[in-house]
């Protein structure tokens, strides 16, 4: 196996893991609006004036889950886009090029949730948190949308010249086949982080999340398979098959777990379902990083990108050293937070009053 080779499976490996790791990150600040507004089960034994019921308790609860956890996560896109800029830089920058207004609109989108994950609890001020909360919903529903945009436009093939130049338009990115992708990462991330809510947490807020898992199980199947099945008829090859099966399997797993409230279960299968999906977006990729639809002498491979051999010798050893390190130290973390919350555990709100600082 060659290093352009190996470092192709080190990328999809590491974007197989941010989309994993990320999605229920996503999924949870989706739901925030619906989870977070109020009681959602018609529980009668849940009085309106019950802790369970206080919808701030319950955002900070759904925030709590992915607390120790959301910005660990975010290092395997930072880890993924340093490699990809390292090892193939010709697809690195046409791929920027191509997809600049989605990624800088995903890139925005990252910064205001980051920030009003952070800042959200530093006011005690019900605006300011509407206001975070709003930012949090946007920073997650425009990722999850755009991230399955750009991957299938990927996969489909761009209009690439022979100086490997982006001729297209913004409008060249929507097609039917990229809006599907979007679709698809957007249920798979909404569905991903139901499950992970209801793994995470106790009470009446597991069984509202777990009642949602259900219900958005079966169109996420749904259109996960349309769009898997796309892939694999249009761009795919007999041995792609692989990894189809792998993700319909356990997507089918998916919600048979979730009828029946069994979130640990859930919970695997959603991760394999998205790990499998991702890895088939690669595999029918593969040896190409972009296809070009103008001509196919055009194509971006893994050969006409790649950076020398002694750059990626160098990231090699380099990534065999540190990343069990960081490896380790993640999967520490989820460990020690791996016990469930609920809203019983969420203490009042303790921030400052207010922004102003108050005259003399």
């Amino acid at each position: 196996m060659s290093l352009e080779e190996i470092w192709f499976l080190v990328i999809a490996f590491l974007f197989v893991g941010y989309f994993v790791l990320e999605g229920f990150d996503f999924g949870v600040g989706m739901l925030m609006p619906i989870l977070g507004s109020s009681h959602t089960g018609g529980d009668d034994k849940v009085a309106a004036d019950d802790p369970e019921a206080d919808p701030d308790k319950r955002r900070r609860a759904l925030l709590n889950t992915i607390g120790p956890v959301w910005d660990g996560n975010e290092v395997w896109l930072i880890t993924a886009g340093a490699a990809l800029f390292a090892a193939f830089g010709g697809w690195y920058a046409t791929m920027f090029s191509a997809f600049y207004l989605p990624l800088f609109l995903i890139l925005i989108g990252l910064i205001v949730r980051v920030c009003a994950i952070e800042w959200r609890g530093k006011i005690n001020n019900p605006r300011w948190r509407v206001w975070c909360d709003v930012g949090i919903g946007l920073g997650s529903w425009i990722p999850a949308i755009l991230w399955g945009v750009a991957f299938a436009n990927i996969v489909r093939g761009l209009p690439i010249d022979a100086d490997a130049q982006y001729t297209g338009g913004f409008f060249n990115l929507l097609s039917p086949y990229a809006l599907l992708g979007g679709a698809t990462t957007l249920l798979a991330f909404l569905t991903h982080g139901a499950v992970f809510i209801s793994l995470k947490t106790s009470g009446v807020l597991q069984e509202d999340s777990a009642r949602y898992a259900a219900r958005l199980a079966w169109p996420t199947l749904i259109v996960a398979a349309v769009f898997l099945l796309w892939t694999q008829f249009a761009y795919g090859s007999s041995w792609t098959w692989i990894p189809v099966l792998i993700a319909a399997v356990a997507a089918v797993g998916m919600v048979a777990a979730t009828q029946i409230r069994r979130e640990g279960y859930a919970f695997m299968f959603t991760c394999i379902a998205i790990a499998g999906t991702v890895a088939t977006l690669f595999a029918v990729l593969f040896p190409n990083t972009i296809p070009s639809t103008l001509n196919p002498q055009w194509n971006l491979t893994i050969e006409n990108t790649s950076s020398s051999d002694y750059t990626l010798t160098i990231m090699t050893w380099a990534a065999v050293l540190i990343t069990p390190v960081v490896m380790g130290y993640q999967a520490w973390t989820y460990w020690v937070f791996r016990k469930r919350l609920s809203v019983a555990h969420i203490p009042d709100p303790a921030g400052l009053p207010s922004l102003r600082i108050p005259s003399k």
